[in-house]
This record gives C-alpha cells, sequence and structure tokens, in this order.
C-alpha cells in the first residue's frame, strides 16, 4: 500500500474519531442542560436522622436496594418546593439486582413522631423542615436509612400525562362521578378544558382527568384508596413513558424537570435514567398495613398504627424481603408511646 493511500486511510480514522468525540460532547452537553432544568438541593446530613440499633445484617440487606423518599407537594400558595405539606409520601424501593420497583405509600395523616417528640399527621414534617426533617421522619419512625429524595409538583402530572397522550386506567362509575368536582377545579387552576369522563370503564386519561383521578379522597377507601390512585398513576405514567419515543421524552424532561427538586446529582440521575427501560413495577402497599382512624382536638383525623413496631416488621418484609424483623429501641420506643396516647394497639386495626 503506498503511503499516500495510508495517509488517507489514517485521515479517515482520525475524522471518525473526531466526529465521535463530536457527537459524545454533544449528547453530554445536551444531558447536562436537561438536567440543569432540575432544582438540586444537597441536603445536610447533619440534620438527617437514622436510627442507631439496626442490625449490621439488616444494613447489609438494606444495601441491596435504593430506597428513594418522594414527595407531592401543591405549591400554588409559596412556590416553594423546599416547604409545605406533602400531600403524596412514598417510598421507591429499587432492588439493585432485579431492577425491580416497589411503592410504598404512607398515609399523609398517619399519627407519627414528625421530630422532637412532637406527634401529629406525619405530612406536618415536610412544612416544619422541608425534605430534611420529613426523610428524617421516615428514618426515624420505619428504621430506614433513605439520604435521597425527589419532590415533585403535583400539579405538574397534569402536563406529564398530556405529553404522553394519555395514560389508560380502569376506574369505576363511583369515581367517575367523584372526578367532576376536581376536574373543574382543575381546569380552573390550570386553564384547561378537559371534561368528565360519562362512566367508568377501562379509559384513557387526560392530564387533568389522571390528576382528579389520583386526588379523589372520598366515596369508599377514603385515603387508602386515595394513595392506590395515586400509585396507578405513577404506575401508569411509567409504563407509558418506557413505550414512547426519544421525541416525548424529551418533551417530558422539557417540561417536568422545572417542577422537580432533589438530592441527586447529576451523575446520579443519569445513573438511574440508564436503567429506566429495565426497571418495572412490582407490588404496592400503604403504611401502615394494620391502622385504625380517630379524631382528636389538636391534632384532627389522624391514622393510627396498630401498632408501630408490628408495622415496620411488615414493611421491612414487603420491601427488603427481611422476615421476623426487630425494630430498633427507637421504633420500640415511638410504638409504645404511640399506644399509651391513643390506647390502640396491636390487633385493635384492621
Amino acid at each position: 500500500m503506498s503511503k499516500t493511500r495510508k495517509k488517507k486511510k489514517h485521515r479517515v480514522a482520525l475524522l471518525i474519531v473526531e466526529i465521535l468525540a463530536l457527537m459524545i460532547l454533544s449528547l453530554i452537553l445536551f444531558l447536562v442542560i436537561k438536567l440543569s432544568k432540575i432544582e438540586k438541593n444537597k441536603l445536610d446530613m447533619d440534620n438527617i436522622s437514622i436510627n442507631e440499633g439496626i442490625s449490621q445484617e439488616t444494613q447489609e440487606i438494606m444495601a441491596d436496594y435504593k430506597t428513594i423518599a418522594l414527595f407531592g407537594l401543591d405549591n400554588r400558595s409559596n412556590g416553594s418546593l423546599s416547604r409545605g405539606r406533602s400531600d403524596v409520601i412514598m417510598l421507591a424501593s429499587i432492588n439493585n439486582k432485579t431492577q425491580e420497583i416497589r411503592l410504598v405509600s404512607v398515609y399523609r395523616d398517619s399519627y407519627l413522631d414528625t421530630g422532637g417528640g412532637t406527634y401529629q399527621k406525619c405530612n406536618a414534617a415536610y412544612s416544619k423542615g422541608g425534605p430534611e426533617q420529613a426523610i428524617s421522619m421516615l428514618n426515624t419512625n420505619l428504621d430506614l436509612a433513605i439520604t435521597d429524595y425527589v419532590t415533585v409538583d403535583f400539579n405538574a402530572i397534569v402536563e406529564c400525562v398530556d405529553l404522553l397522550d394519555g395514560i389508560e386506567l380502569t376506574i369505576t362509575d363511583d369515581e367517575a362521578n367523584l372526578m367532576q368536582g376536581y376536574i373543574r377545579e382543575i381546569n380552573e387552576i390550570t386553564g384547561h378544558n378537559s371534561s368528565c369522563p360519562p362512566s367508568g370503564g377501562t379509559l384513557t386519561l387526560d392530564g387533568v382527568q389522571a390528576c382528579a383521578f389520583a386526588r379523589i379522597r372520598y366515596g369508599g377507601g377514603d385515603d387508602y384508596r386515595r394513595t392506590e390512585r395515586q400509585r396507578a398513576v405513577l404506575g401508569a405514567m411509567m409504563q407509558k413513558a418506557q413505550q414512547s419515543d426519544l421525541l416525548t421524552i424529551n418533551r417530558l424532561i422539557n417540561q417536568a424537570f422545572s417542577d422537580i427538586q432533589t438530592s441527586f446529582s447529576n451523575t446520579d440521575i443519569l445513573a438511574l435514567a440508564a436503567k429506566i427501560f429495565r426497571y418495572d413495577i412490582g407490588e404496592t402497599a400503604g403504611f401502615p398495613f394494620e391502622k385504625t382512624a380517630k379524631t382528636y382536638d389538636k391534632v384532627g383525623s389522624v391514622v393510627i398504627p396498630c401498632d408501630l413496631s408490628s408495622n415496620v416488621t411488615k414493611l421491612h418484609s414487603f420491601l427488603f424481603g427481611e422476615t421476623d424483623y426487630v425494630p430498633s429501641d427507637t421504633v420500640m420506643a415511638n410504638s409504645a408511646e404511640i399506644i399509651n396516647r391513643t390506647g390502640f394497639r396491636q390487633g385493635d386495626g384492621f
């Protein structure tokens, strides 16, 4: 082969490498620009409480999972994702080996220690001390070791579902009827003109309808059934996103990322996003598993765990497959205090 041909091939190879490098740099720049839309909040780890006394075995088991706190706020009144009562509190536990995600809704009215021995509705923790206090509330009451969270403006569901061209859900006739008031309210807030489903069935709901469905609180099941609806909407959105093309995902990112606050770094987000098409929504549940409800003068209507310690044992079994989990001294003390204040113990709930 002549020297001229060798030089020509060398130049072509260099050109290909340069083009690939440019493409990679462009992709990185694109992702950085997109990720910059997310409000980052580096947590003050000195203000994140994790119970002492969690066994080494349990710590090793939990290390095989990535457990994230998810909060949904209605931030119309203050425009901030750092404060406000969390209408939605969820635990998302990702099995690092199987990529299965299990979701647990913590009922927002659950009667728990929100910090400093103050027992009230657990959604007050976010309002009082932002994500640090809300995460600490979950860790100390549930024997978890959460260090990351994602908070969204709940009304962002409207735009995201619309960008996905709707999501398919099965609703009852009663739910269709109850959605009407919520749809009118959300239409007024967002400027949409969504209609009410005439009846139940398996339907493709638009953003306003999906948001209304997730916000139904009355008409059978109250807040317990409401959290089931929220998990159904989240699961349907994730499944639809996994089936979408890159253009739709791009639009979704543009719309949703500005309504998100998280402790995750860009590197963390990219690592999670790289596996998005492998994730699978597994079983979902509500916490506490055994519970009752009662109204008190100072704290209002609350959901009481019956009792906290036995519910935490069930939670660790559900999330991490750890049977016969023995709660920490902190959880046992909180459980005893809730029994002392309410009189309800294991076996008194449903």
